[in-house]
């Protein structure tokens, strides 16, 4: 039977020659991750409830990413306990303080083409950039995965997005993800398979292959898939993984497979895509996008804070300085993402430009931190949703955007085009 990639993945994790799109299987996990927030404080009340510890502590990855830095006291038991039960459970794949758990878990090499792997955080799905199955799960769930290393799951149909062409100056895999769930909605993929393919896609480097799977979230999708190529062989090889080339001929759909949808796109003609509050799926592009004042610009998050993400802000705020009454604010999506960025100069860019640098942690896209937006206040961020209320206060607006426009506003002092100020040369 001809199949999907999705499905030659659960096929493999069921023990199966072939599933069929609707089935209810149960399926062997590879990888479970968990973080400091949805993680051992969730689940160890209930696993001990059930009298059993973790099925298997070398395919569990616990991060410390949301209540970080931990600086009142219910944080610090927080932190405390997921030390003490890591430990307790010889967990040894734990990153503390060490970045978000979207981006830490993949630079450690620990996702693989071909892998079921599950996480307690809905945007888990970013795993699918390595060809990987991986989706989001609750803290209940969770623990039946932690007792067992088995879930069940129902076989989804794949939606596939193709993008033709390449994508132009300044133009990026956050502009490709807000025009999708601007044309389709939250819901356009729900609980399907997407996937993305295409010369657009094929030319994106791993993190922004990672920032595409990672919102397939705000489509409503369980997972979003990237064949595996050399790019993601490339990457990982870096990343102390590596994989060999019968991993990339494996882990392939067939040409053939049944589709729900197939979207074909001409990245060609994309332009900077702004998403509205409160919603991702106000997206629209930037010239039909009000030139609305902002007070606060946000680069930070899982999909707007990796280092590729910090290049492109670095590029267009390199000699500049913020508008009058902006106040610029950069949390690195990870330490060694940082620790790239200052080799690189990018940091002393931030900082020169007047911006102020926040811990390697989840942060306001969570609504965690000091620096929750107060009320009344307009906000652009390269973070993955804008829900009210989300970041801070019910009154504040947030809009979302790629690095590169998010910066451009922090100069402009407005939601600007990232190509004209780019196009104006650098600053004499």
């Amino acid at each position: 039977m001809a199949s999907t990639l999705a499905q030659k993945i659960i096929a493999k994790a069921c023990g199966r020659e072939s599933v069929a799109a609707g089935e209810v299987v149960t399926a062997k996990v590879d990888l479970a991750m968990i973080h400091d927030s949805g993680g051992p404080r969730r689940v160890k009340p209930i696993l001990e409830r059930l009298g059993v510890t973790v099925w298997d502590p070398d395919k569990v990855v616990v991060v410390s990413d949301h209540f970080v830095p931990a600086l009142e006291d219910d944080t610090r038991v927080i932190q405390t306990l997921t030390r003490e039960w890591v430990a307790a459970q010889g967990v040894r794949a734990f990153y503390d303080q060490m970045g978000i758990c979207h981006v830490v878990v993949p630079e450690h090499g620990h996702l693989k083409p071909g892998m079921l792997a599950v996480g307690g955080d809905s945007h888990s799905p970013t795993g699918g950039a390595f060809g990987a199955y991986m989706f989001g799960i609750g803290a209940t769930e969770m623990a039946g995965v932690l007792a067992t290393g088995e879930i069940w799951l129902k076989v989804p149909e794949t939606i596939l997005f193709e993008w033709t062409g390449r994508l132009g100056p300044h133009i990026t895999a956050k502009d490709i993800m807000l025009f999708l769930c601007g044309r389709f909605g939250m819901d356009g993929a729900q609980y399907q398979a997407a996937q993305y393919a295409g010369d657009a896609i094929a030319a994106l480097t791993m993190q922004e292959r990672m920032t595409l799977a990672n919102m397939t979230a705000e489509l409503g999708g369980q997972t979003g898939l990237i064949a595996p190529d050399r790019v993601t062989q490339d990457y990982l090889a870096a990343a102390g993984a590596p994989i060999s080339d019968d991993d990339l001929t494996t882990w392939q759909a067939d040409p053939d497979a049944q589709l729900l949808a197939h979207h074909i796109f001409d990245s060609t003609i994309l332009e900077p895509q702004v998403a509205a509050p409160h919603s991702p799926a106000n997206a629209v592009g930037i010239s039909e996008c009000d030139p609305t004042v902002i007070d606060i610009v946000y680069i930070g998050a899982c999909t707007g804070a990796k280092l590729n993400d910090l290049r492109m802000a670095a590029s267009v705020l390199k000699g500049r300085k913020l508008a009058a009454g902006v106040k610029l604010l950069v949390a690195p999506a990870s330490r060694r993402d940082q620790d790239r960025a200052e080799a690189e100069g990018l940091m002393t860019v931030f900082e020169e430009a007047g911006a102020r640098i926040l811990p390697n942690a989840c942060g306001i896209c969570a609504g965690y931190g000091t620096e929750r937006l107060g009320e009344n206040v307009t906000c652009i961020s390269s973070t993955a949703r804008n829900f009210r209320g989300r970041m801070g206060a019910a009154s504040s607006k947030v809009y979302l955007a790629s690095p590169y426009t998010v910066a451009a506003a922090a100069v402009a002092g407005r939601i600007s085009d990232p190509r004209d100020i780019m196009a104006a040369g650098a600053p004499s």
